[in-house]
């Protein structure tokens, strides 16, 4: 029998040193199991905590709550709007119906984001229309309002349980609404709704003007201008809109007819 060289034992001695201690490696965890579990145990905690709590703090301390407004039926399809809001002001709007397919997509994604951000700036539904997507503007700014009024109808409950509502007035400043007589024009009627406040308008809107073909525009365009203007002048000395002569004008009457039952 022949005899192992004495160089390949110990080759061979070496490589399965180093096997062993590969294999000793390959299983040795990487981490003690126990804190592992614990790890894991806290990001669970954390994970659960914000999920409770994505205001940051606990939910009992954010007044952050939804209200979503009730569909509105344009010619091009429905328009919702949900609002989020907290300490009593609109933090975010979103259009969760909106008109689709052909034409509507690309004039949805035009005015949906702009609407949007006038709704949080304004704060309310006094916001311009679109141009271009005057019936998609239309529809938004009425479930909008209608948010808004959900909104106040409820001021101390919410989606969250939390006190607070949209524009709830201060304990101390009394709101009330009035609202002018009808004015009748050649393409239709015109009413106009104040909101005061310690003697002030703080809002205006029509809750009648002239609608149906080219009226509808003439509307979008003349009533957000004219709402603006008499919280300005705090009277219904103000300017006719250029192109929408009569609902200008009858705009004007049932405004004047409003100061004069709010006694101003």
């Amino acid at each position: 029998m022949r005899k192992s060289h004495p160089v390949r034992r110990a080759v061979l001695a070496g490589a399965a040193t180093v096997s062993g201690i590969v294999l000793l490696l390959a299983l040795k965890p990487a981490s003690d199991p126990a804190s592992a579990q614990a790890a894991g145990g806290v990001a669970a905690q954390r994970s659960a905590a914000a999920q409770e709590s994505p205001q940051g703090g606990s939910g009992q301390q954010t007044g952050a709550r939804t209200v979503t407004g009730d569909v509105a039926t344009t010619q091009y399809g429905n328009v919702q709007v949900r609002l989020t809001l907290s300490g009593g002001r609109i933090t975010a709007a979103e259009a969760v119906q909106a008109p689709k397919g052909g034409l509507s997509d690309q004039k949805t994604a035009l005015a949906v984001p702009r609407l949007n951000r006038a709704a949080v700036a304004a704060q309310s539904a006094d916001i311009d229309a679109v141009s271009g997507a005057t019936y998609t503007s239309g529809g938004y700014k009425q479930s909008l309002q209608s948010a808004i009024d959900k909104a106040r109808s409820a001021p101390g409950t919410g989606s969250s349980g939390s006190a607070g509502g949209f524009a709830a007035p201060a304990p101390a400043v009394r709101q009330r609404s009035v609202t002018g007589d009808v004015a009748r024009t050649q393409y239709g009627a015109v009413q106009v709704r104040l909101t005061l406040e310690g003697g002030k308008i703080t809002a205006a809107e029509a809750v009648q003007a002239p609608k149906g073909g080219l009226s509808d525009q003439k509307t979008a365009l003349a009533v957000p201008r004219l709402n603006r203007a008499a919280v300005a002048a705090q009277s219904a000395d103000i300017d006719a809109v250029s192109g929408a002569t009569y609902t200008s004008g009858g705009y004007k009457q049932s405004l004047q007819s409003a100061l004069d039952k709010a006694g101003g």
